[in-house]
């Protein structure tokens, strides 16, 4: 059934032209959006009043660990992590080793809620459990369509656990991509071998799709690719073509040299940003200058707030970057360019977050940028359409029984948790 939007300002995504109207929402992937001055006196459709509201394209995450969902109030690691490198390995390879075909189903049903409840629609998620490898994907992509987002999915290659595991994962992604749309994932160069990262290359380039790879996070990436490479890990990248595709995909890139910058900028890869995973870890700051223009946000599995994730690129980026009002708002918006000019499915205008923002000073076009950095928050999502179809209803999931699953989450979590301590 389409939807009828009532009396909204519909905000356009690119051009930020506001115009007060009805808006006819077509449901399915290929949906359309329609403005129409009358309502029928009969309406075939579900209407929705939105009069006082906001109303504009929904939102994509560029880069998620949904397998993070059930680490919120952990305990603390058996040892007290030194660097970057100690975090990965007392932390985050301590918890996907332990996950299982529940956990993992637990993580991908909280982590969608969260997501269309903060209007994201759309997740582009890097997945990673190294003894449950087989069908994680698909657990992940059953589980988002359940509650109503859209995703591009890949799984985190890496020899860190043996070559058995880096084919297994592999042949996992293989499987996954005969029937979806997808990535080939890699975890990061000093985990990746060269017979690996050759055969992750072409596997992308045999289902016509990109890498999705982290990049010099910490500086122990780059000093592991120069020992035992003789060259800076984009040169490695560049190298084994895996910067060829407009659908790759760089998370972080934080330590660059000038001339690996200006390789990204002259390439079609992607970059995205991850402030607030930058800070917890401690491996530095973004900075945009010489990377070009194909730069998007995501949040590295922190939460699934991409309003929030704008915010912490503004004000830290103030500091440590070329940013401003403008290109805030632009690289919060790159994913979308990045979904649409690839072809990927799941993001058409038919994907919608009704804002019910309640601004005390006036609200257009020419002040759009101060009130997205300044005042726009999740709080003031009231409804979420995807592909069409209401999802969210005055804050409130429809799709799914979330106390149910929050429920659930929990005694996963505690199986996780107790896992992870022996």
């Amino acid at each position: 059934m389409s939807l009828l939007l009532k009396n909204g300002t519909y905000i356009h995504p690119e051009t930020l032209e506001f115009t007060t109207t009805h808006i006819l929402v077509e449901e399915g992937g290929s949906g359309a959006i329609r403005f129409i001055k009358d309502i029928p006196s009969h309406p075939n459709f579900q209407v929705i009043d939105c009069s006082g509201k906001y109303i504009t394209q929904s939102f994509v995450c560029g880069h998620h660990h949904v397998y993070s969902a059930l680490a919120r109030g952990m305990g603390a690691p058996k040892k007290n992590p030194q660097n970057f490198n100690e975090i990965l390995e007392y932390v985050w390879w301590t918890l996907d080793k332990c996950l299982d075909v529940e956990m993992i189903e637990a993580c991908a049903l909280y982590a969608a809620m969260a997501s269309i409840k903060n209007g994201v629609t759309f997740v582009i998620d890097h997945h990673a459990s190294p003894f449950a490898i087989g069908g994680s994907l698909d657990i992940i992509a059953t589980a988002f369509e359940k509650v109503g987002a859209s995703h591009l999915l890949c799984y985190e290659i890496s020899d860190r656990d043996g070559t058995e595991k880096a084919l297994e994962g592999l042949m996992e992604t293989a499987e996954y991509l005969e029937d979806n749309q997808g990535l080939v994932g890699l975890h990061a160069s000093f985990t990746v071998s060269d017979d690996t990262l050759q055969k992750a290359v072409r596997l992308s380039k045999h289902y016509d799709t990109g890498i999705h790879i982290h990049v010099a996070e910490a500086m122990s990436d780059q000093q592991h690719c120069l020992d035992n490479y003789g060259m800076r890990v984009i040169e490695r990248l560049q190298k084994a073509e895996a910067l060829k595709s407009p659908k790759t995909i760089l998370g972080h890139c934080l330590h660059l040299s000038e001339k690996e910058k200006k390789i990204i900028g002259k390439s079609p890869a992607w970059v995205v940003q991850n402030t607030e995973s930058n800070l917890n870890n401690k491996v530095g700051y973004f900075d945009a200058a010489g990377l070009g223009n194909n730069i998007m946000m995501g949040t590295d599995g922190m939460h699934s707030d991409m309003l929030r994730s704008a915010k912490a690129a503004f004000f830290v980026g103030l500091n440590f970057d070329t940013i401003g009002y403008d290109s805030v708002y632009q690289r919060f918006r790159n994913a979308d360019k990045f979904l649409n000019s690839n072809g990927f499915k799941g993001h058409e205008p038919n994907n919608l977050v009704v804002l019910d923002y309640d601004t005390p000073t006036p609200f257009n076009t020419g002040n759009f940028y101060g009130h997205f950095v300044f005042g726009l928050e999740s709080k003031h999502v009231k409804h979420v359409i995807s592909q069409g179809k209401l999802v969210v209803e005055n804050g409130k999931i429809l799709t799914v029984d979330e106390d149910k699953i929050l429920a659930g989450a929990k005694v996963q979590a505690e199986r996780l948790w107790a896992k992870m301590r022996k």
